[in-house]
């Protein structure tokens, strides 16, 4: 009997662990195949390779961003060989079973919940007695009917054999994500979180994991993401965690892991601090919303006051970046509400700051009562909110626009002084510059088409000289610091006017290749001619002194010069401000 499991990930460069837990564990009864693709990928390419391997059984792992894709597959399969048994399991089918059993007849059976063992007993009946009764937490049809059998035990984490030692995956682990997983399970039970359905925390064997990590990054892993939904729940278990992945981490290798930050202890980040080289960590920190009764409903405890105090002293750090989550539609938060959320949480200057909208996942709290607070949504995976009883279609829109140039112009760091400058002396609040520049954006059609680095300079510009905001000439030249800091060449064409024409240019380069002490010792240093300076380098006028800018943060309004030194030997930009 020949078995593969599939699955449709997300993007190229994810692995899916829950595949390589069933063949793990399958074996040495089953050699079971692991075939892996991406939603972006043909349906019919999908179809045609897995048919080619001529599989007696599929079985594939289902979850929102990949169900409608998987289901094509499925639906086609059965249509050109019936006698292929399809198996789906994951989250997106363990809850709602008889839906998808009674809507999908393609569908042969369902994994309920933890699949390894239950697969693996499915695969042995299938091939011997065909007593399903024999395979708990399965689902299947017997004359018609839908019939489920009782759900099994939570296995025993520490006796499940390692998902990471298959010789087939070592040529990709430089390329991929790995992902880790050392608990399963959450102590939290917020009711928009597939988590909290499953009580307590179950936790593997600390050796065998630190062996496994030891195993990826010697054959090459780079990125390796803890998938643990709480990782710091045990500040015993985090600290012996760190300290290992401190000690014995390779050069390159980088883990992410999401954490609790309220009950991250000062102890714990002070650790950190002093011992994680910079870079080797990131943290994904949930924080969905500042609103004191929204938590209440959803059952979700924060202090927030403590969450700020963990994000703040890591920041303060330097060592780890930080990657924060907002959910917007959660019950009772209205647009006034979210605004002051978003404001609440930018005010820390993360990283990186993800704006999300509210699933209403299949099994969880907030599907179930729904109606409550009246909400509409998505009869189709993601199932996300389109409105509820305190938000609008119209504002969910608007919180989109927000998403949208909140991505481009904070989370990729494109232009980080001038939108500094910009939420705290143009507009009243972070969300109001992000939201009046997203609604701009999306008037003028520039969703629906592409852009190069240069147009998302000239598009701000453009929305900036349309508010006719004071100042917009040290907007312009936060702009152009900003532009120039982050090339690693001369460009060609940037997107502002030249400041000088060539005269003006030639006179200002005799003037510092006469007197190089300038622009400072740093310059000198370089030893630049006249030649080199128009060669290398560009001059810009600006309207205030920006070197006063970058020590203080202050804008005096003298009029100075930047000049941005391509370095054509170490592939680098120097900024040299002057006066």
């Amino acid at each position: 009997m020949k078995v593969i499991c599939s699955t449709l990930n997300a993007k190229y460069i994810h692995t899916n662990l829950a595949i390589r837990y069933l063949k793990a564990y399958a074996s040495p009864e089953y050699d079971i195949q692991i075939k892996e693709y991406t939603i972006k990928d043909p349906i019919m390419n999908i179809v045609s390779d897995l048919y080619q391997q001529k599989p007696s059984v599929i079985g594939f792992s289902c979850y929102i961003w990949n169900i409608e894709e998987t289901l094509k597959v499925v639906n086609m399969i059965k249509k050109i060989d019936p006698s292929i048994t399809i198996v789906l399991g994951g989250p997106e089918v363990t809850y709602d079973t008889i839906h998808w059993m009674e809507n999908y007849p393609e569908i042969d059976f369902i994994v309920i919940g933890e699949g390894e063992q239950t697969f693996k007993q499915l695969l042995t009946e299938l091939e011997t007695s065909h007593n399903l009764l024999n395979v708990h937490g399965v689902a299947y049809r017997e004359n018609g009917h839908v019939k489920c059998t009782p759900q099994r035990n939570k296995l025993d984490l520490k006796e499940l054999p390692s998902p990471y030692r298959f010789t087939e995956d070592i040529p990709h682990l430089g390329k991929r994500v790995s992902y880790i997983e050392t608990s399963r399970g959450c102590p939290f039970s917020c009711q928009f979180c597939l988590s909290s359905i499953e009580v307590g925390v179950r936790y593997f064997d600390r050796e065998k994991i630190k062996e496994d990590i030891r195993y990826l990054m010697t054959n090459g892993a780079k990125t390796i993401k803890f998938v643990d939904r709480t990782f710091n729940i045990s500040r015993s278990y985090a600290m012996e965690m760190f300290r290992f992945l401190i000690d014995e981490h390779l050069p390159g290798t980088v883990f992410q892991f999401e954490i609790t930050a309220d009950i991250m202890r000062p102890e714990v980040i002070e650790f950190l601090n002093q011992e994680a080289p910079e870079g080797l960590f990131r943290f994904e920190i949930g924080v969905q919303s500042t609103n004191d009764y929204t938590n209440e409903l959803v059952m979700r405890k924060q202090n927030f006051a403590k969450l700020t105090r963990t994000v703040t002293l890591v920041k303060e750090g330097g060592k780890i970046d930080q990657h924060l989550d907002l959910i917007a539609g959660l019950p009772e938060e209205d647009y006034a509400s979210f605004r002051k959320t978003f404001n609440d949480v930018f005010e820390m200057r993360p990283e990186e700051l993800q704006l999300g909208f509210l699933k209403m996942l299949r099994g969880t709290g907030v599907r179930l009562r729904a109606d409550e607070h009246q909400y509409v949504y998505m009869d189709h995976s993601p199932y996300e909110i389109l409105s509820n009883n305190v938000l609008s279609f119209d504002d969910i829109v608007r919180i989109k626009q927000v998403e949208d140039v909140l991505e481009k112009y904070w989370n990729d760091h494109r232009m980080d002084h001038t939108v500094e400058y910009l939420v705290t002396q143009v507009f009243p609040s972070p969300f109001d510059f992000f939201q009046e520049f997203g609604s701009y954006w999306d008037q003028k059609g520039w969703s629906r088409i592409g852009h190069q680095l240069e147009d998302l300079f000239r598009r701000l510009y453009s929305f900036l000289e349309h508010k006719s905001i004071e100042n917009l000439n040290v907007a312009a030249g936060l702009m152009k610091y900003d532009y120039l800091k982050h090339h690693k060449y001369k460009p060609r064409k940037p997107w502002w006017e030249a400041s000088f024409n060539k005269n003006e240019r030639t006179q200002v380069y005799k003037q510092i290749a006469e007197n190089p002490s300038l622009l400072g010792e740093a310059f000198i240093k370089l030893e630049l001619n006249e030649k080199e300076l128009y060669k290398h380098t560009m001059l810009e006028e600006l309207s205030f002194d920006l070197s006063s800018y970058l020590a203080t943060s202050e804008i005096k309004n003298v009029p100075s010069y930047l000049l941005a030194y391509f370095d054509p030997t170490n592939n680098r930009t120097l900024i040299f401000p002057y006066r």
